[in-house]
C-alpha cells in the first residue's frame, strides 16, 4: 500500500508539475529574465507550494514516526561548506541555463523530446562523477 502511495504522490506531484507550465524551461528562463521578458508565475507556483507544504511539514513531523517509513530519513548536516556552496552555485547555473531542475525534466521527459533525454543523462552523469569523486 505505501509504495501505491508514493506513486500516487508522484503523479499528483508530476501533475502539478505540468500544469503550472513548470516542464516548460522557457517559463522558467523567463522567470529569471528580470530586465526582459519577465514571467513572475513562477514565484506564484513556489508560493502556493509553502502555502500547502509547510503545514504539512509541521503536522507530519508531530508524529512519532511516518506513516509509510520506520523513521524520518532528515538531513542531520547543518554546516555551510564549500562543497556546498559550489553544488548550489551549479544547480542555479544549470537551472538557470536550461530551465529545468530534476523533478520537471523527469515530466517533460514524457514529452518524449530528444533535450530533455540530453538533460536527464546529462545529470545523472554528474550523479555518478559524484559518487566516484566525493563518496570513496
Amino acid at each position: 500500500m505505501s509504495r501505491l502511495i508514493v506513486l500516487l504522490a508522484g503523479a499528483l506531484f508530476g501533475a502539478g508539475i505540468t500544469i503550472s507550465g513548470m516542464a516548460n524551461p522557457a517559463k522558467v528562463q523567463n522567470f529569471l529574465d528580470i530586465s526582459g521578458n519577465w514571467d513572475p508565475s513562477l514565484a506564484f507556483v513556489m508560493g502556493a507550494a509553502l502555502v500547502i507544504a509547510t503545514p504539512g511539514f509541521f503536522f507530519v513531523l508531530k508524529g512519532q514516526r511516518p506513516r509509510f517509513a520506520e523513521v524520518f530519513a532528515l538531513p542531520t548536516k547543518k554546516d555551510v561548506d564549500a562543497k556546498l556552496v559550489l553544488g548550489a552555485v551549479m544547480f542555479g547555473v544549470g537551472w538557470g541555463l536550461s530551465g529545468l531542475c530534476p523533478a520537471p525534466a523527469l515530466v517533460a521527459l514524457l514529452t518524449g523530446a530528444a533535450p530533455f533525454l540530453a538533460f536527464l543523462l546529462a545529470m545523472f552523469a554528474g550523479m555518478l562523477v559524484h559518487r566516484f569523486v566525493f563518496e570513496r
